[in-house]
């Protein structure tokens, strides 16, 4: 069945709700291939385009020189299906149904935290990175970043240098190196980890592609750390999605008044945990070198049904009841239940009257 779901994915990795529907309704990709062209455009119309294509391509479709064109380059591809696809990530909204992978993907049994920030960073947030990189690889953490230019690269470098696990969520195919002044580091993290995406191959980095990137790599973390971001930052999409899928996160102090310090300044003010140093970080996620992570997953505070979904939908920004009423379908009097609920937990914080935060849950039953 993998082959199918490669062939799936290979034509509709940009369109992972598409994938989705198309898994519920016909529940294996071979069926999907199978299919009549005239029964998927009448079952999905409004994805008429993309479905036409799908089907013009399926007809030259060579299952075997594409296993073979895999093999040649060393890279593998996992569906959503398959024992070895990272667990946690299969929970997400969207979550891709097949990854490519050059080197190997993260292990479940060692913490994973994301370090994200601006691309056109200064020496400050280079040098913060790299030193917040080292220590946790140092400490057994496999950081995960997307080998962007920038601070995505100085935290590979770091991980790289301290001997660690590194592993990179790329927003293009994983046979393109891109920026190519990375190429070294590309190189190097197919030996010492993996580089990932659910791009097929030969696809080029687009813009389009990178906030897809972006769940991916925060739904392969534990925690996501932003280092340097502007106001308006692609990071910051990667800090939403950590939130919506339950992780914390974290962001680095920068100079004041400094443009690339703002994103970060105004994730602390709502509520992100406060980076000072790699141990400090350590200590609040309850990190020690060695630990098993699935035994520290089972010991943190669980939510009930109905206080995960209300969770889901706090963020750093502050929500209003009658926001997180629209998006969960509650009444105000069932949803200030559970928010009251949730800020005894100590996984939300009200900021002004009726109006919410995510908090970080590591402060569970502490004052915050």
């Amino acid at each position: 069945m993998e082959k199918y779901w490669q062939w799936l994915c290979s034509f509709l990795f940009a369109e992972p709700g598409l994938e989705h529907k198309l898994k519920e309704r016909y529940r294996t990709p071979k069926a999907v291939f199978e299919a009549k062209e005239k029964e998927l455009l009448e079952a999905f119309p409004s994805n008429r385009v993309s479905l036409s294509r799908l089907c013009s391509m399926r007809k030259t479709w060579d299952f075997e020189k594409e296993e073979d064109r895999l093999a040649r380059l060393e890279i593998r591809f996992v569906s959503i299906e398959h024992p070895s696809y990272p667990s946690g990530l299969r929970e997400i909204t969207d979550a891709p149904c097949g990854l490519f992978f050059r080197g190997r993907l993260p292990s479940e049994q060692l913490p994973s935290i994301a370090i994200v920030g601006a691309r056109n960073c200064s020496i400050y947030g280079r040098n913060v990175s790299r030193w917040f990189a080292a220590e946790l690889a140092s400490s057994g953490v496999q950081v995960i970043s997307g080998l962007a230019r920038g601070i995505d690269g100085s935290s590979h470098r770091g991980a790289l240098e301290a001997g660690g696990k590194t592993f990179g969520i790329l927003g293009g195919g994983v046979d393109v190196c891109y920026p190519e002044e990375n190429r070294d580091i590309y190189m190097e993290m197919e030996k010492r980890g993996g580089l990932i995406s659910e791009s097929p191959l030969g696809v080029r980095p687009m813009p389009h592609l990178f906030p897809l990137r972006n769940r991916i790599l925060s739904g392969l973390s534990d925690a996501v750390l932003v280092v340097e971001a502007r106001e308006k930052s692609g990071s910051l999409i990667t800090a939403d999605f950590a939130l919506e899928q339950g992780k914390e996160v974290y962001a680095v102090p920068g100079p004041l008044g400094e443009p690339l310090s703002a994103g970060c300044h105004n994730l602390i003010r709502q509520g992100a945990g406060l980076a000072v140093s790699p141990e400090r970080l350590l200590e609040d996620l309850m990190i020690l070198p060695g630990i098993n992570m699935k035994k520290m997953k089972k010991n943190k505070i669980t939510l009930e049904r109905s206080e995960n979904l209300v969770y889901s939908c706090l963020r750093l920004q502050a929500q209003n009841l009658g926001e997180v009423c629209e998006r969960t379908g509650l009444s105000p009097k069932e949803a200030l239940s559970i928010l009251a609920k949730l800020q005894l937990k100590g996984y939300a914080r009200e900021v002004s009257k009726n109006c919410y935060v995510a908090a970080r849950t590591d402060l569970a039953g502490k004052d915050t």
